[in-house]
């Protein structure tokens, strides 16, 4: 009886374990450290996108600091509860998110999880386009080219026909989400207001829950919980072949990534306090806007790096987002799905990949499109279909056949649901605020 031969895929992943079996027998805790991260990173830096940086800047130039840092803070340990998750669910499975739906739940609910992904990544990647065009229009590139270029750094990242070169070089661009970080010291703040707004977490302004204050909550909740970041992550750890014994450092990797990104996104509304202090307008600003404005505050380097890293916010959404959704459609229509294949070998994966970015990239083109109204809803809908989703997960880390002994404790599920509870409940705040403006609660 002749063996089949090992693919590639295979083949680079067992590279890649062998690699982390030297480190950790060697007890080499930073080599092994080096080697796991990734997954947690990347999903992390990732969400902080266009759209969510857009909405943190108009958290700091509308309600300055106070109530919103700690709030967002307390918003990235939501998503790291969520995420912890699916560390769990790939390492023990070896499966992706859509796959272990479409295993358990039936055909129905995979094929409905997977068009419900494609259908709000489409939605967010246009938003992720706005930002790289706004962000391309403050160094007078037009909305042609920075399309463009995005869409090559999509292909340029995927050239490398391997997990673990194409996560390295997204993230070493996510990484750059860090320059909001200069940009909130060169807006010079009150240090003293800052530390007093994570140490006392003032009340709501404007009287509590409003319908604009609302809106920026339910924005900055959708800026750090969504949908694709479950499909994404667990994809790449099933695809980035992380084990059991992984589980602890992928817990690692999480947690640095969403300090990383928790961070930047304080700097960002740090960044665009003056323009509260100061009284200025910013409900019409887009991206481009925010850098102008904020340049006779934070000077023309600030603002130049402000409208980088709209810029890179964009382009490190499009790779991460694309990629989950090419994960979800492998995994529902079990063909090849991995980055450690070529597109000969996974043309599916690939073609999905690029087509879901080059169609979104498209209707920015589109000229009369409302882009305003879709940057507006995205992080909403991101809040609004990620009950749901929650759902699917607490079940899927729950169930004894796939988890083993590895099963969420009381502790876990406890945080698990509240995380559930929460983005309902803000999800109904929001619901209550649309059928009954003028509502304070």
């Amino acid at each position: 009886m002749s063996m089949q031969a090992p693919s590639r895929e295979d083949t680079a992943r067992a590279l890649d374990r062998i690699r982390v079996g030297k480190a950790r027998h060697g007890r080499s805790w930073l080599r092994l450290l080096w080697l796991l991260v990734g997954p947690g990173i990347l999903v992390m830096l990732g969400e902080n996108d266009g759209p969510s940086m857009l909405s943190y800047s108009a958290t700091g130039s509308q309600f300055g600091l106070g109530f919103f840092l700690p709030f967002v803070l307390f918003t990235f340990l939501l998503a790291f509860i969520a995420q912890e998750i699916t560390v769990r669910l790939g390492a023990v499975s070896k499966a992706g998110h859509a796959e272990l739906i479409y295993r358990r739940f039936g055909r129905f609910w995979g094929n409905f999880a997977m068009i419900d992904l494609l259908f709000t990544n489409v939605l967010t990647l246009i938003t992720e386009f706005v930002a790289v065009v706004a962000g391309a229009s403050y160094f007078g590139i037009s909305k042609y080219i920075a399309v463009l270029v995005a869409l090559i750094v999509v292909v340029l990242a995927l050239s490398s026909r391997r997990y673990w070169s194409w996560e390295r070089i997204t993230m070493g661009l996510a990484l750059m989400n860090l320059v909001f970080v200069p940009v909130a010291f060169m807006a010079h703040p009150d240090w003293h207001s800052v530390g007093r707004a994570f140490l006392t977490w003032s009340p709501l302004p404007n009287g509590g829950f409003n319908q604009n204050t609302i809106m920026i909550l339910l924005s900055d909740i959708g800026a750090t919980i969504t949908p694709w970041m479950l499909f994404f992550q667990q994809g790449a750890v099933s695809d980035k072949g992380l084990a059991i014994r992984d589980i602890k450092m992928g817990r690692i990797d999480t947690g640095i990534g969403a300090l990383l990104a928790a961070l930047a996104a304080a700097a960002c509304i740090i960044a665009t306090s003056p323009l509260f202090t100061h009284h200025m307008n910013a409900n019409q600003f887009g991206a481009a806007q925010f850098a102008q404005a904020l340049a006779p505050y934070v000077g023309r380097m600030g603002a130049t790096l402000f409208a980088v890293g709209i810029l890179e916010a964009g382009l490190v959404a499009i790779v991460a987002i694309s990629t989950s959704s090419a994960y979800a459609f492998g995994e529902v229509t079990q063909k090849a799905h991995s980055l450690n294949r070529s597109f000969r070998e996974a043309k599916g994966f690939y073609t999905v990949l690029f087509i879901v970015a080059a169609i979104s990239g498209g209707v920015v083109l589109i000229p009369g499109f409302p882009l305003e109204f879709v940057v507006l809803i995205v992080n909403i809908l991101a809040v609004l279909t990620m009950p749901p989703a929650i759902g699917f997960l607490l079940l899927l880390v729950n169930d004894k056949e796939i988890m083993g002994e590895h099963r969420s404790g009381w502790f876990l599920n406890t945080m698990g649901i509240s995380v559930g509870a929460f983005v309902s409940l803000a999800g109904l705040f929001y619901a209550l605020t649309v059928i009954f403006p003028n509502l304070h609660l």
